[in-house]
């Protein structure tokens, strides 16, 4: 039984990945999201939250909490791993620049694999990555179908826009069972961090990205959120595709999945706090004799 369900959760989570790219490319044309990207002050600190801030906070946090080496490595890892595909529907519940969030998230995925490869060995002595096995995935369940969503969208907009509800109706559903399932099934490994430190820094490491990619996400509250919301979401697909050629300690996993769900439980509610309408301004009654 739990065999079964461990592939139900496989697949949720694949469902889950391809329909929300599918449903972002359905609403965006190329344009829209290679236009954000043209903005190389706010892309570049973007990409030193990602590549510099995260992984060094997160070694930073393993030391300072003491962590064990199977914690500190998957913290370590999510450190170092950005390009969540959660990113977009984050973006949306935030109401911020969702064009600019799938342009990033293309952008952090590749570099992903490129830095991860030349850092993991510095930060984890004996830990490796292949660039190749980290861009598969990513090829196939991220890219393929957003550029086939925006062909399509380029084809027929119309088409697009009345088929991208029930794309993001699955996208939807698949999130939530991906994660009901992966807490039930590794619920009692996930209740043995209790104690170590693993959930507490982990914790502290979302909010601590959040907010750091909040303020190097440049003046615009759109722009801000998605870089934050951007920092504090990391990839886990990333992450497990270096753990199924390193790592032998399920513990590794079971950080990154903690992690995982701390950042869902933490920037879920964050990006609905950014997303909230600004306050109307009261108006100010001019006295006539003050107007003339």
């Amino acid at each position: 039984m739990e065999g079964a369900l461990e592939i139900v959760a496989r697949t949720a989570v694949l469902v889950f990945v391809v329909a929300c790219m599918a449903a972002a490319g359905l609403g965006l044309g190329i344009h829209d999201v290679v236009a954000p990207l043209r903005r190389a002050r706010l892309v570049g600190l973007a990409l030193v939250a990602n590549f510099v801030v995260a992984p060094a906070a997160a070694w930073g946090l393993a030391a300072a909490f003491g962590l064990e080496q199977p914690y500190a490595t998957g913290l370590v890892l999510l450190g170092s791993a950005a390009g969540a595909p959660f990113l977009p529907k984050l973006a949306a519940l935030a109401r911020a620049d969702v064009a600019f969030s799938v342009g990033l998230m293309l952008l952090l995925t590749v570099g992903t694999a490129a830095f991860m490869p030349v850092a993991l060995p510095l930060l984890v002595p004996g830990l490796s990555a292949d660039p190749w096995s980290i861009l598969r995935p990513i090829l196939v369940t991220m890219l393929l179908p957003l550029a086939t969503a925006m062909f399509l969208r380029g084809y027929s907009e119309r088409w697009a826009n009345r088929v991208r509800p029930a794309v993001g109706l699955v996208s939807n559903v698949g999130m939530v069972v991906a994660v009901a399932l992966l807490i039930g099934l590794n619920f009692r490994a996930m209740l043995d961090t209790f104690g170590s430190g693993a959930v507490a820094a982990a914790v502290v490491f979302v909010l601590a990205m959040l907010a750091v990619g909040y303020v190097l996400g440049g003046p615009a509250p759109a722009t801000r959120s998605v870089v934050g919301l951007g920092s504090g979401q990391r990839n886990i697909a990333a992450a497990l595709a270096v753990v199924a050629g390193n790592a032998d300690d399920p513990r590794v996993v079971i950080m990154l999945l903690v992690s995982t769900i701390v950042g869902l439980l933490v920037l879920v509610p964050a990006a609905r706090y950014l997303g909230r309408p600004a306050p109307r301004a009261a108006a100010v009654a001019v006295p006539e004799e003050a107007a003339r």
